[in-house]
């Protein structure tokens, strides 16, 4: 019977060994940054509408900000909506 190579092995690793580490990881990572825009805006009661209004651009750009599966992502876009959110945004390289 042979072994599998995943056994014992981390879900990265499993990923990496798929050649997929990188698209997953990008597609997670645009989840939570549509999730919490998502959840300031709500917190704030800000409707997508006044939200453009306020990065001064498109609610279809808005839109694509939104999308968790429209990993098309600017960082000027990421930066106004931080402050039209009235927050900072910042960015961390963390170890592999």
């Amino acid at each position: 019977m042979a072994k599998s190579k995943h056994i014992g092995s981390s879900f990265d690793d499993f990923l990496a060994d798929e050649g997929i580490l990188e698209e997953v990881h990008a597609a997670a990572t645009k989840r939570v940054i549509a999730m919490l825009i998502q959840q300031e805006m709500e917190a704030q009661q800000i409707t997508k509408t006044a939200m453009a209004e306020r990065m001064q651009t498109s609610r279809t750009v808005l839109n694509r900000l939104l999308d968790e599966k429209d990993l098309s992502l600017t960082l000027a876009t990421l930066m106004s909506a931080a402050t039209a959110l009235g927050k900072r945004l910042s960015i961390s390289f963390l170890p592999a």
